[in-house]
């Protein structure tokens, strides 16, 4: 069918295809506009939570064929962590073991299996392969509680050496304070070591009584009296890395002339030391005024006054480091300070044996760290007043023994004082024979200074 409209003719084919697309853009455009349509953006909640709960269903679905091993990807408890059935680490431990010295050399596995070895050479009477077993065992894990126990019961029952067994049951303790076993052992060996420990220190205070009765004005004693003072000065500095020799030392302190190829540095040290063992022994060894801390500033500004008289007689100002212990921020040490000497003269530290005090007090001082340098001299130095107030001689720590000295030092760091404690009393009993023994040589000779034995078992073990 045509249509004839003037001069255009339409034919019906096209009317339909106009009417069809007319239709097909209006129904497009009520669908998107109408609300609750299919490209609405607000949606039912109850389309929602039924469109979550599919979800999860297909999760489970889509997981539910898993294999019956499941592969690890966290560590074990024991891969992370020292294996102890008895007890968890005190929340302290990377705190007070933290040193590169402590640090896991290797697996607890090759550990406990050379413990096991130890164990059965012990058992088949082979002592000295058993040692180097446990010995190797701690260089593996120096902090595994069971390694340490089971050495400690070794040296006890097989070594006889109490000591240092009682020492290794109290850092069991200190890494796992209900170790049962440490527990048991350390309430065994406690007893006696404040025994000997306390038979060590009676000796020391009779050497003390029969070195008061000598007479003092006798040539020998003078003698003594003199090269103990240059002793004294040569190895403190020596301890810190003065590399004067004794005669050096002595010809500077005599004569103040100075020594061909070593520093200014090195005089001025010396210099300082002398001056402030000058200045205690005139000021305050012989008072029984309670020490301040101007006491201890005037020390250290004599110490480092010829080396550093910017930093001598003041606390310091910045973060120090010292190996791998950090000590307290700067802003703390005046306050620390004042606390020290507080506790210094409290009545716990009075009623301490003079030896036992003046080791804890260098300890703590040298804990403190209030000075930018001249710690280690300062802190020899208020241990030697508090010794020769209670009428002993200034002890000397030997330069040969240095890595003793800072390794007990070190133990206290730890939380076991004791070690130290001994070292310095073995310091002091060495000091005493010097001055006992003075009159029984024509020369000079200080023999008693050296150890009559390297491990000191003739003293207090450490």
């Amino acid at each position: 069918m045509v249509f004839a409209f003037r001069n255009y003719s339409i034919t019906s084919s096209t009317i339909f295809t106009a009417v069809f697309i007319l239709l097909l853009v209006v129904v497009t455009i009520a669908y998107v506009w109408i609300p609750g349509g299919a490209l609405t953006v607000e949606h039912n909640e109850s389309v929602t939570d039924t469109y979550r709960t599919n979800s999860t269903i297909a999760c489970s679905q889509q997981f539910g064929n898993l294999p019956v091993v499941i592969p690890r990807f966290l560590p074990d408890s024991n891969e992370v962590e020292l294996y102890n059935e008895d007890s968890d680490f005190s929340n302290n431990y990377h705190q007070v073991f933290s040193t590169f010295k402590y640090q896991v050399h290797g697996t607890e596995l090759e550990a406990m299996t050379a413990v096991q070895m130890a164990l059965k050479m012990k058992d088949s009477m082979k002592f000295e392969k058993a040692t180097r077993l446990f010995e190797h065992a701690l260089v593996l894990q120096p902090l595994h509680p069971e390694v340490l126990n089971h050495y400690a019961e070794f040296l006890e029952e097989n070594k006889n050496d109490v000591i240092t067994a009682d020492h290794l049951y109290v850092k069991v303790l200190i890494l796992c304070p209900n170790h049962s076993r440490a527990l048991v052992n350390r309430t065994r060996t406690m007893p006696l070591v404040e025994a000997m420990d306390r038979k060590e220190l009676e000796r020391i205070d009779r050497k003390r009584i029969d070195l008061v009765t000598l007479s003092h004005n006798q040539s020998a004693m003078k003698r003594v009296r003199k090269e103990v003072y240059f002793l004294h000065i040569h190895h403190t500095l020596a301890l810190e890395g003065n590399t004067m020799s004794l005669s050096e030392t002595r010809a500077v302190v005599e004569t103040k002339t100075a020594i061909p190829g070593k520093s200014i540095m090195e005089h001025n040290e010396i210099l300082g030391l002398e001056s402030a063992l000058r200045y205690m022994n005139k000021t305050l060894v012989n008072i029984s005024e309670r020490l301040t801390v101007f006491d201890i500033l005037e020390i250290h500004k004599r110490v480092l006054g010829h080396v550093d008289p910017l930093s001598a007689g003041t606390f310091r100002r910045s973060q120090v480091f010292v190996g791998e212990y950090v000590p307290p921020p700067a802003s703390e040490v005046e306050y620390l300070m004042e606390q020290f000497v507080e506790w210094l003269q409290s009545d716990n530290m009075q009623l301490l044996h003079p030896v036992k005090r003046a080791a804890v007090v260098h300890y703590r001082l040298a804990h403190i760290h209030p000075f930018v340098d001249g710690n280690g001299r300062t802190a020899r130095l208020l241990m030697n007043l508090i010794l020769m107030r209670a009428g002993y001689p200034p002890v000397i720590i030997r330069k040969q023994d240095r890595s003793v000295y800072y390794s007990t030092l070190q133990m206290a760091n730890e939380g076991d004082i004791r070690p130290f404690i001994r070292f310095i009393a073995h310091c002091t009993e060495c000091t005493l024979d010097v001055f006992l023994n003075a009159h029984e040589y024509d020369a000079p000779c200080f023999r008693a200074l050296e150890p009559r034995t390297t491990n000191f078992s003739d003293a207090i073990s450490l």
